[in-house]
């Protein structure tokens, strides 16, 4: 079984609730004055995202949601001859 294969496996059996809270939790914090989430990618579109740690932080922060997103994406397509495919 390749990575990409295992990786898609394990998305699959990832249950929603801790997902979404992890999601919710990580790309929310701190809650006050904004989201570190918000502030990285106003920094990347302005082009002043170059420390380091700014680069991790909006990795760390934006993992949570994207890996949602991926696996609402993956559940959306569906497996051929499933319903909602």
């Amino acid at each position: 079984m390749s990575m990409l294969q295992s990786f898609l496996t394990w998305l699959d059996q990832l249950s929603w609730p801790p997902l979404l809270a992890a999601a919710l939790l990580l790309g929310l914090a701190p809650f006050v004055p904004e989201p570190h989430i918000w502030e990285k990618l106003k920094m990347l579109v302005n082009g002043t995202l170059s420390k380091p740690i700014d680069i991790f932080d909006l990795c760390m922060h934006s993992t949570p949601v994207l890996l949602a997103l991926l696996k609402l994406w993956r559940q959306m397509q569906g497996e051929p001859g499933e319903p909602g495919a």
